[in-house]
């Protein structure tokens, strides 16, 4: 077998039984899966077979994840149930049962509010903003993390966001509705994992995902003391970076408990290795594995 490596591609050519001829069988090696590639040339150990790129496609935003998808399709799916019965006939129930109110949590125990308020919105430019920044932001830590641990960052940014406005006014009546702390958890992790990344303001002005993330922290803090009237729940928004924060770094648990948490998700992992090893491999006399 005759291997010839041609750009980022690869061609192996092999030798037909009973002939004497070689035939390539070209191979696009891309990450993480095998494509065949139908545009090179058979002429084993030539220029001729080298691939013609094609031209680069831009996008506007990432591609949708799927959970990311998951989470677009209910929220607006809730907020249509729920905000044209309330401009069309007043109704208003679901808001005042659902939207997070400090003083019904503390005094009436309405428990489920914390989780319950991200997903009513206040209007169509409140749930497109929200929910365009969970798409850019949103699909490249799911990507990164997976859809699960992407989903348990959600609604603990988000449910830590109404808790933390909670503790904070416990005695408030005013509503407040949205997914807008769980959405700037999100921004945080992705200002903390992809730092130098480029978000352009304004489709213009390129600027540096930790600076934007720093700056849209320090409006929240500033705004939450200068606006205490204000519709936008300032606090929410900086609870769902704190609690985002605290859940990146691991503040808050005992050194011991963090290595103990460690330790099982690795014989975790290595448990779900040997099982996918055993039905796919076998071991020789001495334990080593044999392919």
């Amino acid at each position: 077998m005759v291997e010839g490596i041609r750009g980022s591609r690869e061609t192996v050519c092999r030798e037909d039984e009973g002939s004497g001829s070689a035939r390539p069988f070209p191979i696009c090696y891309l990450p993480s899966t095998i494509y065949p590639s139908a545009f090179l040339r058979p002429s084993c150990g030539s220029l001729e077979g080298m691939p013609r790129y094609r031209d680069v496609q831009v996008s506007f935003g990432p591609p949708l994840t799927w959970m990311v998808r998951y989470l677009i399709i209910i929220t607006s799916a809730i907020f249509l149930l729920t905000y044209l019965p309330a401009q069309i006939f007043g109704f208003v129930l679901p808001y005042q049962v659902f939207g997070l109110r400090p003083y019904f949590v503390t005094h009436r125990l309405y428990l489920w509010q914390p989780v319950t308020y991200l997903f009513l919105h206040a209007g169509f430019f409140h749930i497109i903003f929200n929910l365009f920044a969970l798409w850019m932001f949103g699909a490249d830590l799911e990507r990164t993390w997976g859809s699960r641990r992407f989903l348990t960052y959600f609604f603990l940014t988000g449910v830590g966001a109404g808790v933390f406005d909670v503790l904070l006014q416990p005695a408030a009546i005013t509503t407040t509705i949205g997914n807008s702390g769980a959405v700037y958890g999100v921004l945080l992790a992705y200002g903390l994992l992809f730092p130098n990344r480029p978000i352009y303001l304004w489709m213009l002005i390129p600027v540096k995902a930790k600076w934007f993330v720093l700056v849209m922290g320090l409006i929240e803090f500033v705004s939450s003391f200068q606006t205490p009237g204000s519709s936008v729940s300032h606090v929410a928004h900086l609870g769902g970076m704190l609690v985002g924060f605290l859940y990146l770094r691991g503040a808050g648990l005992p050194f011991h408990l963090q290595l103990r948490y460690h330790d099982w998700r690795r014989a975790r992992l290595r448990r779900k290795f040997e099982t996918f090893m055993r039905n796919h491999e076998r071991r020789d006399d001495r334990g080593r594995w044999i392919n």
